[in-house]
């Protein structure tokens, strides 16, 4: 286990980094909203603590989507105005204080998947409105080997206190920002804060199938024990197909040739006697 901990979010951080300059920041971030971390993090749990303790802190992380997309909302907003060391501070404190307030509501599913759907809904509303520039210089092979380090150090601390802190606090931590803080980070570095509004935007939409993933194993774990976890991912990729029109960028062409259109249409019937 040791071992699929270090492997798989510095494998997907490969991905989501080589599809960021690929596609630009909304396809990487849209596939950064896949359950990679928490995933994993309850299954651990499911195997160590038992499935009723995973299918408690699958709610508790539910509810911890309302801390995360804080954490992307504030990230993007300082971004546009202070360095990375600043803008990670300012995030992750506002995180810790939104996940302070949730571990002291009493758990409930009801309340979970409201936080969720709050969340969700608003976050398009609160980014800044910016225009990321896609192409630029790929990221150095340096910066990505540390960009993976980061992410395998980030998993490691976060699985350990999930596995000593109760099952509140356990679902909480599930969703620490491992894969927001280190692509915020290295993309604010690399690519400016415009294209990190982008990415972690993006990210916010594909948090709808974060949300579904956690839902289905809330639901599922009592009843059907460890087969929750199959049905947990496909729910999760169905979801993650359901939201790509959302996260995929629109072609220039694609917007100046209705407008063209438009205008051509306006200037004929001007000219009609």
């Amino acid at each position: 286990m040791l071992l699929l901990k270090l492997l798989v979010i510095p494998g997907f951080l490969l991905l989501i980094s080589l599809a960021g300059k690929r596609w630009g920041p909304s396809i990487a971030g849209w596939l950064s909203g896949l359950p990679v971390v928490v995933g994993p993090i309850l299954f651990f749990l499911a195997v160590e603590q038992g499935p009723a303790f995973a299918a408690q802190s699958a709610t508790a992380a539910l509810s911890a989507m309302f801390a995360m997309i804080t954490f992307c909302v504030v990230y993007a907003q300082a971004a546009q105005r202070f360095n990375w060391p600043t803008a990670l501070l300012i995030a992750l404190l506002s995180w810790t204080s939104v996940a302070l307030v949730l571990s002291l509501i009493p758990a409930s599913l009801v309340f979970s998947s409201i936080a969720a759907a709050t969340a969700l809904l608003a976050a398009p509303y609160l980014f800044p409105a910016v225009q990321p520039l896609v192409s630029g210089p790929a990221p150095k092979s340096d910066k990505l080997l540390l960009r993976m380090l980061a992410g395998a150090a980030l998993t490691l601390v976060v699985t350990l206190l999930a596995s000593t802190v109760g099952e509140r606090w356990s679902g909480l931590l599930a969703v620490f920002p491992v894969l927001g803080s280190v692509m915020a980070v290295f993309s604010q570095q690399t690519r400016g804060p415009a294209f990190t509004a982008a990415l972690l935007r993006a990210t916010a939409t594909g948090m709808y199938s974060f949300a579904a993933f956690c839902l289905t194993l809330a639901l599922a774990l009592p009843h059907w024990g460890w087969s929750a976890f199959a049905l947990g991912v496909a729910v999760s990729l169905g979801m993650l197909l359901v939201t790509k029109r959302k996260a995929a960028p629109r072609p220039l062409a694609a917007t100046i040739e209705p407008v063209a259109a438009k205008l051509v249409g306006g200037a004929d019937r001007t000219q009609q006697p």
